[in-house]
């Protein structure tokens, strides 16, 4: 079938998608709860259910004083028994893949259940969706004529007690239908190699001579392969590699500190990105314009939302609230169940909302990964915000960063530790701090009010790393590529510590 009908094929099929789309964004609130109750009913007679009484719960308000709110430590005995083979515990379908992604307090790893309802109505759907938006947009696009280019996480599917575990990248290109290889570049088979370093080559001698029209992977990983692709070249520009790439899908990481870097690789004007919100747990939003930075809330994956504002979270007065309760511009954490059977589970990450019809969301940070050891509440948000506009106005680029408090000693006043690897650095590090300090402050008043001569906090301290600091220890550590990222705020110093040794050590 010549190319330019596959486009028009494609293209007429995911816009009929659209139409349904509008049923939620017409119904948002009466299409969760309809969800939700589904939900409940499918999983009555599994363990949880019988455990909780589902049969007998009819409306939200039952099922919140009934359920109990947890983390994956909550979940995590429930789950090592699903893995080991045991079924009809959450979930009445049989759970034959688990995604593997970084660590909590009790385990290395967490292994977060994946169903065939999850693959196929949530990530899967939610993969159909992103291109109906974008070509909804778009309607000259010329999309399908070409291949996608993914980057996915760098582990294969390991297999025990008829289960079988993997990054979520790899659950997925495992069990596409056979045809989207057709559609996409790498090949599965290099997109499942282990060794991170040698499949970034591989990739890069796969696809220089094949006509790539979109990108998709996480900004951070997807520039360090892009940068690649030009070194191999020789080429200044990706527009002269691919001359008919469009677009680049992008999640996992904010994207604020890759922008202009991308900009400089893909110069032309038109080409668009379009953000995605998704993790191991589910797929939750998507960018639904062109040149849009907030993300359209999808209502009908099978994941039922709930949210915890930030100011009470994690203390005696936590309560979570429900879709139709929330506030504009408010901080949240996210909860969710799941058609996976994740019941009422803390994925980690903030989130405010940007608009209430529809349901629209920036990420804000993570729950775990911000500095609060003084009152002053700093988030990722505020970090990324802050540094983005002071490299703008000293004209440094950033590679990468993390920070961690100086905490109060007799005397001595705390502090903010910053360490960060520049590709470009300012010339003055002095001035640098000072506008950087400065926009925190306009960023965020508590910030503001403990900086205030000096009351609580001093200056930040800022390290400058040397280059390629933060990959070697991303190697050290066995998380080169996929969702894998360096902690950008925390409220100890274990991370900073480590890669402060390792910068004094390699110097």
């Amino acid at each position: 079938m010549p190319i330019p009908i596959v486009n028009s094929i494609a293209s007429w099929f995911l816009k009929k998608r659209f139409h349904q789309i509008e049923l939620f964004l017409k119904y948002p609130n009466e299409v969760q709860n309809e969800l939700l109750l589904s939900l409940i009913d499918i999983a009555k007679d599994t363990e949880i259910g019988k455990k909780y009484d589902f049969a007998s719960i009819k409306n939200y308000r039952t099922f919140s004083e009934r359920i109990p709110i947890k983390n994956y430590d909550g979940w995590q005995d429930v789950i090592e028994r699903s893995r080991k083979g045991e079924s009809n515990i959450f979930w009445p379908s049989p759970i034959k893949w688990f995604a593997k992604s970084s660590g909590t307090t009790r385990a290395k790893s967490k292994f977060i259940p994946v169903s065939t309802e999850s693959l196929e109505d949530c990530h899967y759907a939610a993969g159909k969706d992103l291109l109906c938006m974008y070509l909804n947009n778009n309607e000259d696009s010329q999309l399908f004529t070409g291949k996608s280019l993914r980057l996915g996480g760098s582990k294969e599917l390991y297999k025990e007690n008829g289960t079988a575990f993997g990054d979520l990248s790899a659950i997925l290109i495992d069990n596409m239908p056979f045809w989207a290889e057709f559609s996409s570049t790498p090949s599965n088979k290099v997109s499942l190699m282990s060794d991170w370093e040698h499949k970034m080559q591989a990739i890069v001698d796969e696809t220089i001579n094949e006509n790539v029209t979109s990108l998709a992977g996480v900004p951070s990983w997807m520039l360090v392969l892009l940068n690649n692709v030009l070194d191999t070249t020789g080429k200044q520009s990706l527009h002269d590699i691919w001359p008919n790439l469009e677009v680049y899908f992008h999640g996992g990481v904010s994207f604020a500190p890759y922008k202009d870097q991308y900009k400089k690789i893909l110069p032309n004007t038109d080409f668009k990105y379009y953000e995605i919100y998704n993790a191991s747990e589910g797929f939750f939003a998507i960018q639904d314009q062109n040149n849009s930075d907030e993300l359209l809330l999808m209502l009908d994956y099978g994941i039922f939302y709930e949210f915890i504002p930030m100011d009470i979270y994690d203390t005696s007065e936590e309560k979570a609230i429900p879709l139709s309760d929330v506030k504009l511009n408010q901080n949240y954490a996210v909860i969710i169940t799941t058609n996976a059977g994740l019941w009422r589970y803390k994925i980690g990450d903030t989130i405010r909302f940007t608009s209430l019809n529809p349901y629209k969301i920036k990420v804000s940070g993570r729950t775990r990964h911000h500095i609060n050891v003084f009152g002053e509440e700093l988030i990722i948000e505020n970090a990324e915000s802050a540094l983005k506009k002071v490299c703008k106005r000293t004209k440094a680029e950033i590679v990468d960063f993390t920070a961690a408090p100086i905490f109060m000693e007799g005397k001595e006043k705390g502090a903010h530790e910053w360490l960060i690897e520049f590709k470009t650095p300012p010339k003055d590090i002095l001035y640098f701090n000072e506008l950087f300090d400065n926009a925190l402050k306009a960023l965020n008043s508590d910030y503001e009010a403990k900086r205030y001569n000096n009351i609580t906090l001093n200056k930040p301290k800022i390290n400058i790393a040397r280059e390629h600091l933060f990959y070697d220890w991303l190697k050290q550590n066995n998380k080169l590529g996929g969702q894998h990222k360096i902690p950008r705020l925390s409220n100890t110093r274990v991370y900073i510590d480590e890669l402060l040794s390792l910068n004094k050590h390699n110097l």
